[in-house]
């Protein structure tokens, strides 16, 4: 008697960028990590994976050349997901790389929160929000903000997130010259001027751009006073946005990748003929309506409703 081959599911998602629109280093933690304020914001820019599982007595996971990196996310997270499912199989990831690499835009945790969305949908099982947010946490401080989308507050680590009001679509030009920033130089650096004084204006500020909705005009991100006396080119980029009329123009994360927002096309034409000799990209703000709406029709194939986080239409 012949037995079926088990049968392989398969989706395609998008693991969008993200941009931070305010980010604040308020001082040291007591467990080492600093304790930070930002608004976080996913952008159009993609990576594209492509995942399969097929149901197996064992767990394999097989990786394509863009996931072949030192203690990769999304490898991690697939086998964090399996082990919190107590389901095993074999897994086959592959990923096209759009988002650079250490850039501040997020795209190694933006992976790995794809995972955590995607495996649960396509073995049949459920992971609650609160079981995916605490898998996230052991990946990566970015990594829970991306089970969200759109605009957020993170504090603590940055992993503790608050969902903001989706602000007006804007277009922007987003900057990657390929400079290598040392985050944990950058930290060094900043954490002389940490000092309590600060900390508390600090906080007052980001507050007040957290009521503005996030998107406004003079963000402001810590980091680029140090980074940029470092890595004089980057603060050039900034300026030739803002001449652009870029409005808020700014570093994301702790570099190297700079933006520009934009109310008009032009001024997004104006930017990228003053940038044609950097790497740059065309970017929009993705609201958390349109990112679940992305995973929605990613998934289609897999659910019954479109719920957050999505649900597979195998689960029992």
């Amino acid at each position: 008697m012949r037995h079926r081959a088990p049968a392989t599911r398969r989706a395609r998602v998008r693991a969008l960028a993200k941009i931070n629109l305010d980010l604040r280093v308020l001082g040291k933690r007591p467990d080492g990590y600093h304790e930070l304020r930002t608004i976080f914001q996913t952008i159009s820019l993609a990576d594209t994976l492509d995942l399969a599982f097929t149901p197996a007595r064992e767990t394999s996971i097989e990786i394509g050349d863009a996931l072949q990196i030192p203690d990769n996310l999304a490898a991690r997270a697939a086998r964090l997901a399996l082990d919190a499912m107590q389901a095993t199989g074999k897994i086959e990831m592959r990923l096209t790389k759009r988002i650079p690499m250490g850039a501040g835009l997020g795209g190694g945790s933006s992976d790995a929160a794809a995972v955590l969305l995607a495996l649960p949908v396509l073995t049949g099982h459920v992971l609650p929000l609160p079981q995916l947010s605490a898998l996230a946490a052991e990946l990566g401080s970015d990594v829970t903000f991306f089970l969200l989308g759109g605009a957020a507050a993170g504090i603590g680590r940055g992993n503790e997130i608050f969902p903001l009001p989706d602000g007006p679509a804007r277009r922007g030009v987003l900057v990657a010259p390929g400079i290598h920033v040392s985050t944990a130089e950058a930290y060094r650096l900043l954490s002389p001027s940490l000092t309590t004084e600060s900390q508390q204006n600090k906080m007052f500020s980001f507050s007040s751009q957290v009521w503005a909705g996030g998107v406004a005009e003079a963000g402001c991100n810590d980091f680029e006073a140090v980074v940029f006396r470092q890595h004089p080119g980057l603060a050039a980029i900034k300026k030739r946005l803002e001449r652009a009329g870029a409005s808020p123009a700014l570093m994301s994360g702790s570099g190297s990748a700079v933006f520009g927002l934009f109310r008009t096309g032009d001024g997004v034409s104006r930017a990228l003929a003053a940038l044609e000799r950097e790497s740059t990209f065309r970017i929009s703000l993705v609201s958390r309506a349109r990112y679940r709406s992305f995973w929605w029709h990613a998934l289609k194939e897999h659910i019954a409703r479109k719920i957050w986080p999505p649900q597979s239409r195998y689960a029992p």
